[in-house]
């Protein structure tokens, strides 16, 4: 099994000195979530990655569990058209991972007789599969040495190593040499390494209202040693919905999930009152694969 590793020198003292308590406090505290547990396997993994992508973990958690139980192997949706992957995603948001996953249940099936592949290249050459995703399912699932950088990890070596509140917007490859820098050299601990730096982001390293009384690391932080200096980069925007075409989307979408036949034009006129907005949002819809025009006016979501 092949991993792909840094070509960076050995890991610095001052980072091998965050491993232990960084571990170890995951070790007490880590969240029993299913893609976890060893029979979640490969599979549980990859799904979980798809949809825990700007998705809290309590909205996913039914989902997912409804969804390994249908599909419980990438053959299984792969045999399915693409609109029920749109219709069992429900209201998780940005439905085009949806699409995704299944584009990247089939090429498994095709290509790795329905097993995730295990190799960094294959799953990178997956459709819908970043070097986040495939850096992931990598560690999480094999257990081998990647940086794994989500929106969690970057916060965390921010502040802890960088003495920064908040990293870029967009990761940096100054980020990727860090995070290579910071992984221990044996497969199985940097595996675990990458799982619970993302756990100390998501639970106590939080975006807002850290909780530094609970980080095992807090006396080795960077950013509190310097006295939390505040964000000096651009302003950090919130994202809206009320009112923008994703709600238009999501709206137009739920009438399409919930109906058994293709639907008219009219039931989806109904769903928003602004004419121009509805009409560019169900052309996005179909533009992105997500939704399907008929000869005769209707709409149904996608079967091929």
């Amino acid at each position: 099994m092949t991993a792909m590793t840094s070509t960076s020198p050995q890991t610095p003292p001052a980072a091998a000195s965050l491993h232990t308590p960084v571990i170890g406090w995951f070790e007490q505290h880590a969240r029993d979530l299913p893609w976890r547990r060893p029979e979640a396997g490969a599979w549980g993994v990859m799904v979980s990655e798809f949809m825990l992508q700007q998705t809290p973990v309590s909205r996913v958690l039914p989902v997912y569990e409804q969804w390994v139980a249908r599909w419980p192997r990438p053959a299984d949706l792969a045999a399915e058209a693409p609109g029920e992957a749109v219709r069992a995603w429900g209201r998780l948001g940005y439905p085009r991972r949806a699409l995704r996953l299944h584009g990247a249940a089939q090429a498994i099936t095709e290509r790795h007789g329905g097993d995730v592949p295990s190799e960094h290249a294959q799953l990178l050459a997956l459709p819908g599969i970043g070097e986040y995703t495939a850096a992931a399912v990598a560690s999480f699932a094999y257990g081998q040495r990647h940086a794994v950088l989500d929106t969690n990890v970057r916060r965390v070596f921010a502040r802890a190593a960088t003495g920064i509140q908040y990293p870029p917007n967009a990761t940096t490859a100054a980020e990727r040499k860090l995070a290579r820098a910071l992984l221990p050299e044996e497969d199985e601990r940097a595996a675990r390494w990458a799982a619970a730096t993302m756990e100390l982001g998501a639970l106590v390293c939080t975006a807002r209202n850290e909780d530094c009384d609970r980080c095992p690391i807090a006396s080795r932080c960077a950013w509190r040693l310097a006295g939390k200096p505040p964000h000096q980069g651009p302003a950090r925007k919130g994202q809206t919905y009320a009112g923008t075409d994703r709600q238009v989307r999501g709206r137009l979408l739920a009438v399409l999930r919930d109906a058994l036949n293709p639907v008219p034009q009219a039931a989806l006129d109904a769903v928003w009152d602004e004419p121009v907005q509805r009409a560019r949002a169900l052309d996005g819809l179909v533009a992105d694969g997500l939704v399907e025009p008929l000869a005769d006016g209707r709409y149904r979501l996608p079967l091929t």
